[in-house]
């Protein structure tokens, strides 16, 4: 059971929702589509459902070409932001409504409501109305609905987007647990990169409707294609610095500079964009190496347990993510530190040369 998306694009009153996009999805698999809000995220699922027709392409179903088949005539189930329970159901009309329309028998939903509901954990909440539940619970009976259908392609629009922190990070755990009894071919949309690293499978990085590189979620995050995709899968989006290299030096500016060891020695003297996360910034030295770079600090915000600094280096704004409460003065010089280890090394045309060491010993 596959879906193949081949040379699909969605062009809309003139304005391109969708660049020509190929991707391969198998069975069992968990696909995670990765970007910022408008980055096409919920275009390309309308595609894969059968919602639009691509004005490109084609798009097939375990082989069969399915392209400007509707929805209905599809076996596909869908879960939106936005999660719709009927409310003068009880849960478990609820989750027997799609099968009563597909014309099921009365034995049939029985036995197909009572397994969903079990592997949902909500057999005790069977006679409850949905405004009766919590609304992680409410959320969960939406999805119920959608997989007692049996559908071979789930498609999540950011299901977790209105729920608390804590009914998030419930969801987030189950999830993939829910998707591995499955045996479905699950598309899950976030604009969070910890969403995606935490559900794990492959992670297709969206932006401005172009797929900028889809495999398994840890290599996409390690090993970014370019630096659109390091930007897209980095919450707070990375931090860029132009660099030179001449000979076994790498110049970071202000007088920086660090041996270029490693596969970054093979790379040929010029100019080039060193990127590297907001977490890998330090307010204080812990490696005998590290650059250190004087900033000047704009903002402080304080999330409880870490503190996000941002900075101001020579007309470059960045954002480094530090450990614990710090007491900081905004507008005062501010000097940081990193570690080359975690450093990324990318071309002028934006692709990635050299991974940072770190990420290539993982």
């Amino acid at each position: 059971m596959t879906l193949e998306l081949s040379g699909v694009s969605k062009v809309v009153e003139g304005q391109t929702h969708i660049h020509e996009t190929s991707l391969k999805l198998d069975k069992g698999t968990m696909n995670v589509l990765l970007g910022p809000t408008l980055s096409g995220k919920t275009s390309l699922m309308r595609l894969m459902a059968g919602l639009d027709v691509p004005n490109t392409g084609r798009i097939l179903w375990e082989g069969r070409d399915v392209t400007g088949v509707r929805v209905q005539d599809r076996k596909v189930a869908m879960v939106y932001q936005q999660f719709i329970n009927y409310p003068a159901m009880t849960v478990y009309d609820n989750i027997a409504s799609p099968l009563r329309l597909m014309g099921k028998s009365a034995a049939e939903i029985d036995t197909a409501v009572k397994k969903t509901a079990d592997m949902m954990k909500l057999t005790p909440m069977l006679s409850r109305k949905p405004l009766e539940l919590s609304g992680g619970q409410q959320q969960r009976c939406a999805l119920a609905r959608a997989l007692v259908k049996d559908a071979g392609l789930v498609l999540l629009d950011e299901p977790l987007a209105n729920l608390d922190y804590k009914l998030r990070e419930e969801l987030r755990v189950e999830i993939p647990r829910i998707f591995a009894e499955s045996g479905a071919i699950f598309v899950y949309a976030t604009t969070e990169p910890e969403e995606a690293l935490l559900l794990g499978g492959n992670t297709a990085t969206l932006w401005e409707g172009r797929v900028t590189q889809f495999g398994l979620t840890p290599i996409v995050y390690r090993q970014p294609a370019d630096a659109t995709t390091a930007r897209v899968f980095s919450d707070p989006p990375m931090n860029f610095l132009q660099v030179a290299k001449t000979g076994r030096k790498l110049m970071f500016g202000e007088g920086q500079s660090c041996e270029a060891a490693g596969q970054l020695a093979q790379l040929p003297d010029g100019r080039y964009t060193a990127g590297f996360r907001p977490n890998h910034l330090e307010l204080d030295r812990h490696a005998a190496d590290a650059l250190v770079f004087h900033t000047r600090l704009a903002v402080t915000e304080i999330t409880g347990s870490e503190t996000f600094v941002h900075l101001d280096h020579a007309g470059d704004r960045w954002v480094g993510l530090v450990h614990g409460i710090r007491d900081l003065t905004q507008g005062a010089d501010l000097p940081v530190y990193l570690d080359p280890a975690h450093v990324y090394m990318f071309g002028e045309d934006g692709a990635l040369v050299a991974a940072a060491p770190y990420a290539l010993a993982a």
